[in-house]
């Protein structure tokens, strides 16, 4: 959420970025915000002069009565309770103004990078470097479900009868890979500095909305029926809000985490075939990394994320490269995104296995996470980005360790989490 008093100074500046991230709908938003803005403030003013203006009136009828004037402390008396219902209205005039001003202001996406190409969509998200060599195997490279079924290693048919569509069974070294995955990435990330967290797998409305916009809530999130609660669509959300209302000492920061959680995500709409599988589903576990730092260090931690999953993806011989998210491509609370997308043999094209964002100082002017500086109180910057997801992962892993005979390769990094083999072999 964008700082109300730059959005006043900066009106051009701020249509102008909604403009470049394709949303006109929402340019006049920006002049109905500064119209309410000055009615709030025209309204405060007022009250805060009745305010001043009521111990004084009181010290004077307190006065008057000392005269034997009771004439004329009926009068200020009169006077004082005509305020104090003026004072009445003004006081809900204030909170009905603070609270469109918000809901308008939660809906005006942050001032984007000036790095980030202008695009309209994802098809115009920018490549920015490949690591590892694409390798197109010289045998037919099966669909991912197929590859797990040679192993007895995923059911979806009893999954789809316990939970329905979106939902999978692993099992035998296809569960123990994907476990072993998990378990690598959480010692990778440890061992480049971050705290190990597992975190609460819900989170109440207030950290939802201060950590994404309504639309993202909308399309994503379960909502626990009777309960101010959500089932979390990835973990960086609840680690985010353990810094909510906080205030952290300057020399605290950065804090960074990274934790291990399963997700819960609606994924609205219909897919095709290559989404299909484990590819877009309701439930999966994550390793995730976050920070929350001084805002003059935030785009050096934004280039460390993002190394930190192209070099475990690269640690396990998976080809992988970067894109730069177009401006058209952004959430609203992000100012700069960069996707790592892994190769796939079998599609003989990158796909998505994690974002990196930059939401600047977004989500804490939401959610008040406050840094106490040498020089007072700023609000402090926050970065995500996913280590590892292993559905997705599975599949790139799979995909690119495959054997013509059906076994599949294990990396040396990942043998000592499958109980040093080498390879798994086909039933």
């Amino acid at each position: 959420m964008l700082d109300l008093k730059f959005l006043r100074e900066n009106p051009e500046l701020v249509k102008e970025n909604i403009k470049n991230k394709f949303q006109d709908s929402k340019l006049p938003l920006v002049d109905e915000v500064i119209e309410l803005d000055k009615q709030s403030r025209a309204c405060k003013g007022e009250a805060d002069s009745l305010r001043a203006n009521r111990n004084k009136i009181s010290k004077q009828i307190g006065a008057l009565m000392a005269q034997g004037k009771k004439e004329e402390a009926e009068e200020v008396k009169a006077l004082v309770a005509q305020n104090a219902k003026r004072l009445a209205e003004l006081e809900s005039l204030e909170t009905e103004y603070s609270e469109k001003i918000t809901k308008i202001m939660m809906t005006i996406p942050n001032i984007i990078d000036p790095s980030v190409p202008i695009g309209k969509d994802d098809s115009e998200n920018v490549e920015v470097q490949r690591y590892g060599e694409p390798v197109t195997p010289d045998f037919e490279v099966p669909y991912h479900v197929d590859i797990m079924e040679k192993f007895d290693g995923i059911d979806l048919d009893g999954a789809r009868r316990v939970a329905g569509n979106g939902f999978y069974y692993l099992m035998g070294d296809i569960a123990r890979l994907h476990s072993s995955i998990i378990s690598y990435a959480r010692d990778f990330m440890i061992d480049r500095g971050f705290t190990y967290c597992v975190p609460p797998f819900m989170i109440r409305s207030g950290v939802v909305t201060g950590v994404m916009s309504f639309a993202e809530m909308d399309a994503m999130m379960y909502k626990i029926e009777g309960e101010d609660l959500y089932l979390i669509g990835t973990s960086e959300h609840s680690m985010i809000g353990k810094f909510m209302d906080t205030i952290i000492p300057e020399e605290k920061l950065p804090q960074t985490l990274t934790s291990y959680s399963p997700c819960f995500r609606k994924e609205k709409g219909a897919h095709g075939l290559e989404e299909r599988g484990v590819y877009r589903i309701h439930q999966f576990e994550k390793q995730e990394m976050i920070v929350v730092c001084k805002p003059e260090d935030s785009k050096m931690w934004f280039d460390k994320l993002w190394q930190n999953t192209v070099d475990l993806f690269r640690s396990l011989d998976i080809p992988v490269r970067t894109l730069e998210c177009c401006s058209g491509d952004l959430a609203d609370l992000k100012v700069k995104s960069i996707d790592v997308e892994a190769w796939s043999p079998r599609q003989q094209k990158y796909f998505e296995v994690g974002s990196c964002s930059n939401l600047g100082d977004a989500q804490a002017r939401r959610l008040k996470i406050r840094v106490n500086g040498k020089d007072g109180k700023y609000l402090a910057h926050t970065l995500n980005n996913t280590v590892v997801a292993p559905p997705r992962m599975l599949i790139a892993f799979l995909e690119n360790n495959l054997n013509e005979d059906g076994s599949v390769n294990i990396p040396v990094a990942l043998r000592p989490y499958m109980g040093g083999k080498e390879k798994i072999e086909t039933k």
